[in-house]
């Protein structure tokens, strides 16, 4: 099926299907081969850089050490922006461009405007350390994080839903860049002072703080969220600035705690990072949920065209459902099936956000398209896990 003329609502509505080629030109296949050709290099060079600048500074050796410790938290970081993302889960292939941004691009960016400002504070007789960590560092890190974030809402916006999509594109970015940051402090701090000093610092910042970076930038991430759901000038400016100021304070105050002694560090972790941390995991909790009453409200309105079933509907606006639904499907079709039934699921919740992004007149102008895409796709994947049958 595909769609025909619209019925309330501006839903289409399913009709035969017309015999249509493929709109893939040789241009588009150029200019994206351009862009991952570019990305590969850029990518390369930074890694380059930032794998010398840690050997020369703690040697091979060290530098392996960190890495592996450093890969730990990452362990743990990575899996909970997962399972945030599960209702409408985002592409693998942007959430490893948005590690290796943060890893790589943010991390040797970073690296260079962090050093050439401590140069500059310690030549204007200030104390780089201090005044570079919480006045410095923070805004230059906050923003080279960020970037990989805008450049996803920009240059993907059928990629970027909302809120939900902020936070993980934002939180695996930060994971990204605390993965390379990691590497560098416990290999200087082994080359430095040995196995108790690594072990300070992988408790400091792998046991005590995997999360820190991930929630300064998940502030920005909300920000660019709420800013791709709005057709409001002034929100899409404010949102995201908003959202930036808070990321970068909450980094100053953890940094000035760093260098405020260990009563300081104390101080500002239980009573200010700890319930900073219960609150942003409180509000994962509460976007995931708020995304399944949204995919159920905005699915609806397909279920009434036709498109859907309402206990379709019911099943895609609930997490338990879903997971029942798939293992209906491993055991009734297998692997292929149970691939259709995620495929389907995952249409349905991009589906779903697009249609609230064009009732608040946020989609861009391709949306109408999207859409129709969408809707053919969903009916693919259907008729490849339950035939002609409604579910």
């Amino acid at each position: 099926m595909t769609w025909g003329a619209p019925t309330r609502g501006g839903v289409p509505v399913p009709v035969a299907a017309p015999d249509a080629g493929s709109n893939r030109t040789r241009r588009r296949a150029f200019r994206r081969w351009t862009q991952i050709t570019v990305m590969v290099v850029g990518f390369g060079l930074c890694a380059l850089v930032l794998g010398t600048t840690a050997g020369l500074d703690s040697g091979v050796g060290a530098t392996l050490l960190g890495l592996l410790l450093a890969a730990l938290p990452v362990g743990v970081v990575v899996p909970a922006f997962l399972w945030l993302d599960r209702f409408e889960a985002e592409p693998t292939g942007l959430l490893v461009f948005a590690f290796a941004w943060g890893a790589l691009v943010a991390s040797v960016g970073a690296l260079i405007l962090n050093t050439s400002s401590m140069i500059a504070l310690k030549n204007a007789g200030q104390d780089p350390l201090t005044v570079g960590a919480v006045a410095v560092a923070p805004f230059v890190e906050e923003t080279l994080k960020a970037g990989a974030v805008v450049l996803i809402w920009r240059l993907r916006r059928r990629e970027f839903d909302g809120i939900v999509d902020g936070m993980v594109y934002a939180g695996i970015s930060a994971a990204g860049f605390a993965f390379a940051e990691n590497i560098v402090y416990l290999a200087r701090a082994y080359h430095e002072t040995g196995g108790a000093g690594l072990a300070a610092v992988f408790f400091l910042r792998g046991v005590m703080g995997p999360f820190a970076h991930p929630v300064f930038t998940i502030c920005t991430g909300i920000g660019l969220g709420v800013a791709a759901t709005t057709r409001r000038r002034g929100i899409r400016v404010l949102a995201p600035l908003l959202g930036w100021l808070a990321a970068v304070s909450l980094h100053a105050i953890w940094n000035l705690s760093t260098v405020a002694g260990v009563r300081g560090f104390l101080a500002v972790y239980v009573f200010l990072q700890v319930p900073v941390f219960a609150g942003f995991l409180c509000m994962a909790v509460w976007a995931r949920r708020r995304e399944g009453r949204l995919i159920g409200q905005h699915l609806s309105a397909y279920a009434d065209a036709g498109w859907l079933s309402f206990p379709e509907v019911a099943m895609l606006a609930s997490m338990p459902d879903r997971r029942r639904a798939r293992m209906w499907a491993r055991a009734t079709g297998g692997r292929r099936a149970l691939a259709a039934m995620t495929a389907f699921q995952d249409t349905a919740s991009e589906l779903a956000l697009l249609r609230m992004r064009m009732e608040r007149g946020a989609a861009d102008a391709q949306a109408p398209a999207t859409e129709q895409q969408l809707l053919g796709s969903l009916m693919a994947r259907r008729q490849e896990f339950i035939g002609s049958r409604v579910f």
